[in-house]
């Protein structure tokens, strides 16, 4: 009884199903028979579908944000020597790479060699004359120990002719004589101990004294260390592992100047970062809403159409790039244009051995995740 019922059930199923579908083939059938009444019927389907598609792109898009208003930036620096001198040898080539610490090129060491000699001298001297000045105080205290006695013996007849003079037996003129004879003596006392305290206080107090401690040698050893540092700096070196440019702006013998090294390109080597690497993307203020730092991005190069290189977003800058300009578009008057701004992004790049060469200044394109989707922002008010 139970099967029958179920049978019954499935014919039933079966014959609605067949009706529906005979009745749909009637309504097509006659539908393409009816030029009139199909144009209508593709005219509001083809309307709905449009509108479909067109809502479902919306409400799944926004997820992605990019720009092609973005550049390959890397470390860049104009190696320039802090001495001035001739150049003697320029050691490197138009875009060698260089590790560093890397000789790039040299300036002739003459000059600072005979300067470090001199320092080497001044400091020798200085040493000598602490040493002078610790004899000379040993000499003014064997004086100060000699003038005492004749001090002690000039009070010691002093005393005795005022004695003698009160028994009348020498004329009071023997005793003024005595009386100064003893102040010349204590004054001259007073002056070699003054002056050797002088020659003390130069020794620091200490009367063996050593010389790296004294203030003369240690001007010396300073004036030494900047000759030495002078001449190290005489060969110039690699800041960073990169590759080289501007050399043949450099030639043995021309005549660097190291205040003005950095205005001109013949007084430095360029040198370019192969590893530190990135790329500055200009995106529109609108297309930042949702971008936020570590975002995932995706970076096309002009140059290598059919690669792309993975980052993420390093940094958003906080001020546009008008924001930095000497005349900031901001006009009050009624004539003013909106302009959608520009804000500079940073993407780190994860580099690879296997990826082809970047080079600072290459137009790239960059697409960034941001990971949310309009209908998700919908829902969830997000």
């Amino acid at each position: 009884m139970s099967i029958s019922r179920v049978q019954a059930g499935a014919d039933t199923f079966h014959g609605a199903l067949r009706d529906r579908t005979s009745r749909i083939r009637d309504w097509t059938e006659e539908t393409l028979a009816d030029k009139a009444r199909l144009r209508r019927v593709l005219m509001i389907g083809g309307i709905l579908a449009v509108a479909v598609v067109a809502l479902a792109t919306y409400l799944t898009g926004g997820r992605f944000a990019g720009t092609d208003d973005a550049y390959v930036r890397a470390a860049k620096l104009m190696v320039t020597p802090d001495v001035s001198g001739l150049v003697k040898t320029v050691d490197v080539v138009e875009g060698q790479h260089v590790r560093k610490g890397q000789v790039l090129f040299t300036l002739d060491p003459r000059p600072f060699q005979i300067a470090v000699a001199n320092a080497n001298a001044a400091l020798a001297q200085a040493a000598l004359d602490v040493k002078s000045q610790e004899a000379a105080y040993r000499g003014l205290t064997a004086q100060v120990a000699a003038q005492q006695a004749q001090v002690n013996l000039a009070a010691i007849n002093y005393k005795r002719d005022t004695a003698l003079a009160r028994q009348n037996a020498i004329a009071p003129a023997t005793v003024d004589q005595a009386r100064i004879a003893l102040q010349t003596a204590q004054a001259t006392l007073a002056a070699l101990q003054q002056n050797a305290q002088t020659q003390l206080d130069r020794l620091l107090g200490d009367p063996n004294l050593s010389p790296a401690r004294a203030p003369s040698y240690l001007q010396a050893q300073a004036a030494l260390d900047e000759a030495q540092r002078q001449l190290d700096h005489t060969v110039v070196r690699a800041s960073f592992d990169g590759d080289v440019t501007e050399v043949d702006s450099l030639q043995p013998g021309t005549l660097v100047i190291s205040a003005l090294s950095s205005f001109s390109t013949t007084s430095a080597v360029g040198l370019v970062s192969t590893s530190n690497v990135w790329v500055d993307a200009n995106m529109k203020e609108t297309d930042l809403t949702h971008v936020r730092v570590d975002d995932p991005v995706d970076v096309t190069i002009d140059t290598y159409p059919g690669h792309t290189w993975h980052g993420r977003v390093d940094a958003v800058s906080r001020a546009s790039d008008s924001a930095f300009s000497a005349l900031p578009s901001e006009n009050a008057s009624a004539n003013w244009v909106k302009v959608v701004q520009r804000i500079p992004v940073r993407v780190r790049l994860v580099l690879s051995p296997n990826d082809p060469p970047l080079r600072a200044g290459m137009s790239a394109v960059v697409t960034i995740d941001t990971g949310h989707r309009r209908w998700y922002r919908l829902l969830m008010g997000d």
